[in-house]
């Protein structure tokens, strides 16, 4: 008797072990906070400065373990470390964020600031009035806005698969989308979800 119940018992685990699904969310907040991080070094011209290093740390308490349920035993740790946690550095993304940067200063801050172009509702630019840019200058213009949208493309993508979530990056860029609107300083323009534009 007691070997059939023990046999019952294992079977029921391998069942339940099996019916547990695991799905990795998107982490919303991690990825608009570090889409933050990146859009503030674009927009704001410079990278913030790195918080100074104490002398002294800190003594850090191990923290307590919390009693492992019958869920946790039967589940692997690897899942456990599935949880996400968006990244946003890597070599690729820096070049990106450096270009970025440079083109901000050069050019497109200042067609942010006449109007002439603004952020879509999908985080990428777009001119909005061309005519407050002199005629000469327009196709300077198209094509500043056409390499800003390759980098802006590139960039989603980097992160989505840097990340391991090579179809987050929908998500990623409606992240992206939303931050570069709300950190646009006021005066500019940009789509509101219809695709009309507004100005802050």
């Amino acid at each position: 008797m007691r070997k059939i119940f023990i046999g019952l018992l294992a079977t029921m685990m391998v069942a339940l072990v099996g019916c547990v699904t695991i799905n990795v969310y998107f982490p919303e907040a991690a990825a608009q906070k570090a889409a933050d991080q990146f859009i503030g070094t674009v927009l704001d011209r410079a990278a913030p400065a790195p918080a100074p290093a104490s002398s002294t740390p800190s003594p850090v308490k191990p923290a307590a373990r919390p009693s492992a349920m019958l869920l946790d035993l039967l589940i692997p740790a690897a899942y456990a470390a599935d949880v996400p946690n968006i990244r946003i550095e890597n070599a690729t993304t820096d070049a990106i964020r450096k270009r970025m940067q440079a083109r901000f200063n050069s050019t497109l801050g200042s067609l942010f600031a006449s109007g002439a172009v603004g952020f879509t509702h999908d985080g990428m630019v777009a001119v909005r009035d061309a005519s407050k840019v002199p005629l000469s200058q327009r196709a300077q213009v198209n094509a500043t806005v056409a390499e800003e949208n390759r980098d802006r493309a590139a960039l989603y993508r980097e992160v989505a698969n840097a990340n391991g979530h090579p179809e987050w990056q929908s998500k990623i860029q409606a992240t992206f989308a939303k931050g570069w609107i709300e950190r646009a300083p006021a005066g500019w323009y940009y789509q509101d979800a219809s695709g009309a534009w507004k100005r802050k």
